[in-house]
């Protein structure tokens, strides 16, 4: 199944570069043109100057500046292949949470095969902006973030027992998410860490974007007679799928701009598939929906403002599959297939195409953000959601399916810049 291996990652020489709170960066997707320049102010030597380049040149510029930091130290390879251990310390609701997994080297595989498998849509535009910049670079400067199942955990009781000492880096960031990265170079450890992962398959998380990539650099390598296999792989970070402190949370959608909104004619034609019930206090959605998502149910509520809010809880969880007939049993389930199938695509006429295209839907991450954009009235209503189970996620990706886009996010991100891989 998944072939993984050690590697000699590229790291900040802090003695040369600065502090490492000050080199790295959350994901680039994610940063506004505001960030992206304060964090160059604070340190010129932070990794969005490679990850997320800027000008005329973008890609060139990214890979002169690459080599140049070679050149003086800024980054250095490490003398030994290790596998690196990351961790993420967060807090969310009130609750302090961990996860740990491996940064490693894995061979890439088409998804066709079943080895390494995706679970969401990708957009052309962003696979080609990454390609631009592996041609420039050759390099992966953020991990892939992949899941793994594992039983009886043995894979991360072994990445704890080699955690237990001080990490090479330890720093916390601008949201209090505290990052530490450890190696491991022995090669007995290492070794058996890698045939660890033999039988398993790996579940992509976050950066399907970067691996189709991968693919894409990997296959131009062999076109044009460049490279020596080391191009055949790419970095990622695995943890396991039942990690008890992994956090998914929902994406909210915005409604706008539709020529016939009507939210009370809305509602009515719900009714069809839905079990409604009218609340009027809008800090209720979230503990009313955590209690149907806990029974199991399908559920998402519904605001269009008016000092009032609806639940919407199906009452045949059937309904999507009476109606798609070629997507699994694990597809038609999700709470996103509901809401796109029997709402947005039935009620409102917006389909799959206008959906990708964001041209009357809006997705957002805050409930706060969802329920503002309909008091302001940039938005004539909103649905909130409940999140995504990781075992749907598995169950979607295992049936060779994908789901709709922006089904999942994984928090807290991984953060770019503690360890890089060049490919040599």
């Amino acid at each position: 199944m998944a072939e993984i291996r050690p590697f000699k990652g590229l790291r900040f020489d802090t003695e040369k570069a600065g502090s490492i709170e000050k080199l790295v960066c959350p994901p680039y997707d994610i940063i506004s043109e505001e960030q992206r320049l304060s964090y160059i102010k604070e340190n010129e030597n932070n990794i969005i100057r490679l990850e997320l380049p800027k000008g005329e040149t973008p890609y060139e510029t990214a890979g002169s500046t690459l080599n140049d930091w070679l050149n003086k130290g800024i980054l250095r390879k490490d003398d030994d292949e290790a596998v690196y251990i990351y961790e993420e310390e967060f807090t969310a609701g009130g609750i302090t949470r961990s996860f740990k997994g491996c940064i490693v080297r894995v061979k890439l595989e088409e998804f066709s095969k079943g080895i390494v498998l995706p679970h969401e849509e990708t957009l052309s535009k962003a696979k080609e902006d990454r390609f631009n910049l592996m041609k420039a670079t050759n390099c992966n400067f953020s991990q892939i973030y992949s899941l793994y199942m594992d039983k009886k955990h043995e894979i991360t009781s072994r990445l704890d027992k080699l955690s237990e000492g001080e990490p090479l880096n330890c720093l916390t960031d601008n949201e209090g998410v505290t990052h530490r990265l450890w190696a491991v170079t022995d090669k007995a450890e290492t070794e058996a860490i890698s045939k660890a992962f033999a039988d398993k398959k790996l579940y992509i998380a976050d950066g399907h974007h970067r691996y189709e990539t991968a693919l894409n650099y990997r296959n131009y390598c062999r076109e044009n007679g460049i490279g020596n296999g080391a191009e055949d792989y790419v970095m990622m970070m695995l943890v396991d799928m039942e990690h008890p402190g992994l956090l998914v949370l929902p994406t909210h959608r915005i409604v706008r701009g539709l020529d016939s909104f009507n939210a009370n004619e809305a509602i009515e034609k719900c009714r069809e598939y839905f079990d409604i019930s009218e609340y009027t206090e809008k800090s209720e959605i979230e503990a009313e929906l955590k209690k149907l998502y806990d029974a199991g149910e399908k559920a998402f509520a519904f605001y269009s403002g008016e000092n009032c809010w609806y639940m919407l809880k199906l009452r045949d969880k059937n309904a999507v599959s009476s109606i798609i007939t070629d997507k699994s049993k694990s597809w038609c389930g999700l709470d996103v297939s509901v809401l796109h199938t029997l709402v947005l695509e039935r009620i409102f006429g917006i389909d799959a195409e206008n959906m990708a295209k964001q041209i009357n839907l809006t997705y957002v991450k805050k409930l706060e953000d969802a329920l503002n954009a309909v008091d302001s009235g940039n938005a004539q209503c909103c649905f909130i959601l409940n999140p995504t189970r990781v075992t749907e996620i598995r169950d979607v990706a295992a049936a060779g399916e994908k789901m709709p886009q922006k089904s999942t996010y994984f928090y807290p991100k991984l953060i770019t810049g503690l360890v890089m891989n060049q490919i040599d």
